[in-house]
């Protein structure tokens, strides 16, 4: 009589793959997992350009592709991906109503936008980083500044080029009757929800209003890494927004910063 051999066991859950459609928030996965990247660009040549850079490297995975913004958010409705490359100019959506979309919805909570954008398209990026991106980078990047972009993002660190942010931040605050009849959805009201920000949060929301990472805020306020965004996820809540860019902005319209200070 032939022997068959009994079926080997199922996989345990953690070896089993992911399912595309599973209802996970990025947040959920731990970090020693690869960072799940959506690629958004209405030209088929950059989006290869970015996959390969991206699937070169063994801590990112490339999950999806989508050629324009409405495509961006379903996929990320679909994928969960940790972080979103989003083109700015494309047909449909553009990438700032998608950042918005994907920024307001409590389903992807976890998932990040960062910008894709080239120096022309400033007051874009203005848009995209008030309809809740997590950042910005320009699309002539080298890969290791595109590498290590998405793992901040990733992390929560939405000031990719602090100095570059902040000189964009301060261009379009000075030109508020730009942002008035540009159609960009507007923060909440300059100051809102600051007069219950503790003495200390106050503190953190000017340093981070400076351009200063987490690491220098807790440097030059003797405080942990930890304590530091600890304060900044508690300065988010009270003030109804969702990443630190948008901090800096309202740090900007409330004048506790003045551009070139």
């Amino acid at each position: 009589m032939t022997h068959v051999p009994a079926p080997p066991p199922p996989p345990p859950p953690s070896a089993r793959p992911e399912r595309a459609l599973g209802h996970v928030v990025a947040e959920s996965r731990p970090f020693g997992e690869p960072v799940r990247v959506v690629v958004v660009d209405d030209q088929a040549t950059i989006r290869l350009g970015l996959r390969m850079i991206l699937d070169n490297e063994p801590d990112i995975t490339v999950v999806g592709e989508a050629a324009d913004g409405a495509q961006g958010v379903r996929m990320a409705h679909a994928l969960r991906p940790d972080v979103v490359l989003m083109d700015v100019r494309m047909p449909h959506l553009n990438g700032i109503d998608a950042a918005a979309q994907i920024s307001g919805d409590p389903e992807l909570a976890g998932v990040r936008t960062l910008v894709l954008t080239t120096f022309d398209d400033d007051e874009y990026v203005y848009g995209a980083l008030r309809a809740g991106a997590a950042g910005f980078l320009l699309k002539d990047a080298d890969p290791e500044a595109l590498v290590t972009a998405v793992h901040r993002v990733r992390a929560g660190d939405s000031l990719l080029d602090p100095g570059v942010t902040r000189r964009i931040i301060e261009r379009y605050v000075e030109l508020s009757d730009w942002h008035a009849g540009s159609g960009v959805a507007s923060a909440p009201r300059a100051g809102a929800g600051l007069e219950l920000a503790t003495p200390r949060e106050r503190e953190v929301l000017l340093a981070v209003a400076r351009g200063l990472s987490n690491k220098e805020v807790g440097d030059e306020l003797f405080l942990s890494e930890a304590t530091v965004k600890s304060h900044v996820r508690s300065l988010l809540t009270k003030v109804g927004l969702t990443n630190r860019v948008q901090l800096v902005i309202l740090a900007y319209e409330a004048e506790l910063v003045r551009p070139g200070r």
